[in-house]
């Protein structure tokens, strides 16, 4: 696989866009770690860095300040697509994110946005229970105090 474009498809609101100045820094079958600053500045936070976890619908990435301090790590639920004639991969975002604080707190937000996204029939059963899976294999790393497996992917590169 190599991927030169990553869209990000948001179901609520409804938008699909290029990430076109993200800079993809490795990729293989299990992830793909990209660079990149914020999309519209934001006060709280204005870079980070993503790893895309292939096989497991998780996207976590790592949120600096302005001042270059980790803010927190944020993962996103996510289904990925690929299209392969354009070397592009869609990430889709299923809504339930988890907010890892530097000391190691977590917090589950969106639930009720993936809730709202299934009442509408703007997401399939099929995503709904990948979306649970996926967010449950999240949470119970975090619980079990092996978040570090994921963050370690980040680290590693010196991110």
């Amino acid at each position: 696989m190599n991927i030169s474009k990553i869209y990000r498809k948001r179901i609520i609101p409804a938008e699909c866009i290029l990430l076109k100045d993200d800079i993809i820094l490795t990729q293989n079958e299990e992830v793909i770690i990209t660079q990149w600053n914020t999309l519209h500045p934001k006060t709280e936070f204005s870079r980070g860095c993503s790893c895309f976890f292939l096989q497991e619908g998780i996207k976590v990435s790592k949120i600096y300040r302005r001042d270059d301090t980790l803010l927190h790590w944020y993962c996103d639920i996510v289904e990925y697509s690929f299209d392969p004639a354009d070397s592009a991969m869609t990430v889709t975002d299923l809504l339930a994110d988890v907010v890892v604080s530097p000391e190691g707190q977590a917090k589950v937000m969106d639930l009720d946005e993936l809730a709202e996204a299934l009442e509408r029939n703007l997401i399939t059963k099929e995503q709904m229970i990948s979306c649970l899976r996926s967010l449950n294999h999240l949470l119970s790393l975090i619980y079990r105090d092996k978040f570090d497996r994921l963050q370690s992917y980040l680290d590693s590169i010196g991110l």
